[in-house]
């Protein structure tokens, strides 16, 4: 039987690329929505898939988002759709504090049509500047300031709600830093990445030691798609990214070597908010839903690297 998903923020790099991934199998019916905001066109999978539908629509309009639920009576909503970027969010508050609007428009048509399971994209920055390592889902507190992790922490609380008074079930992924060939060139790997292939200097905020974890797309994937296929974290958050921590400056380093580039590291003024200076999850439900090892950051540099568009 014929499972029917919609998947918002479908243009996105996560969204669209596990939008490709649920195309794969046949017996899913995938539709796809986005507002191209950040999402773009060329990163939908359509035009290989007969099991995939694009619109053009913005889930935090009522009246645009509810035609589409009634149209097709989803099984299972994926909700990616967000204002991204740190310094998009930090520079647009209220465009990202609308986000809330469409995570209260999904989780009502969903109630109404009879969606069975909401997957919502959280993000690490629900933690703020972390008080624990490593961050755990349940015992560190959720220590965040800003619009966009302020919206995820909201978000997370109206899923929650939902299943409450509802009855309706709910996946939290938290997304550390994901990458791969897809990414905007706007987040710090795939910035670094380009930077470097054109020799251009690479700007790091601050000394470099702030740390992240990087995890590939497919890792992120992979994990996703045994939550939703084998029913696992149900009505319950799961960290999804990698633990081996790395500061920006050996990053940047890194990729330098990896590229053979000439570019030279630059430093500039820190950030004002956003740049959260650790980052370090605990990712026990990350490896019980990838039931391998995650890709080591080396090998996934060179994918991208080896990727169409960088080659």
């Amino acid at each position: 039987m014929e499972r029917k998903i919609l998947v918002t923020g479908g243009a996105g790099f996560i969204g669209s690329s596990m939008a490709k991934r649920l195309a794969d199998d046949p017996d899913n019916y995938v539709v796809i929505v986005d507002n191209l905001l950040t999402g773009s066109l060329n990163k939908i999978p359509t035009s290989a898939y007969r099991n995939v539908k694009f619109i053009k629509a913005d889930a935090n309009d009522f009246n645009e988002i509810s035609s589409i639920f009634h149209a097709y009576s989803f099984d299972y909503v994926f909700h990616y759709a967000a204002v991204v970027g740190v310094k998009r969010t930090v520079a647009n508050p209220v465009l990202v504090l609308r986000d809330l609007d469409g995570l209260e428009n999904v989780l009502n048509l969903s109630k109404n049509t009879g969606v069975k399971r909401i997957y919502f994209s959280s993000s690490s920055e629900v933690y703020g500047e972390p008080v624990e390592f490593p961050q755990n889902e349940h015992t560190t507190p959720l220590n965040s300031r800003l619009p966009y992790a302020i919206v995820k922490n909201v978000g997370e609380a109206y899923l929650r709600a939902y299943k409450q008074e509802y009855d309706l079930d709910y996946t939290i992924f938290r997304f550390f830093n994901t990458y791969g060939p897809k990414q905007s060139p706007d987040f710090v790997m795939s910035k670094f990445i380009m930077a470097a292939q054109d020799n251009q200097d690479i700007t790091i905020y601050g000394d470099g030691t702030q740390t992240r974890t990087f995890c590939y797309i497919d890792d992120n994937l992979d994990a996703c798609l045994n939550a939703f296929y084998n029913n696992k974290i149900v009505n319950d958050v799961a960290n999804i990214g990698s633990a081996h921590e790395i500061t920006i400056l050996d990053l940047a380093k890194l990729i330098l070597k990896l590229t053979n580039s000439a570019s030279k590291i630059v430093h500039v003024p820190p950030l004002e908010e956003g740049d959260m200076t650790r980052r370090k999850p605990d990712v026990a439900k990350m490896r019980y839903l990838l039931n391998r090892e995650p890709l080591n950051i080396e090998d996934g540099i060179a994918k991208v690297l080896s990727a169409p568009q960088f080659v």
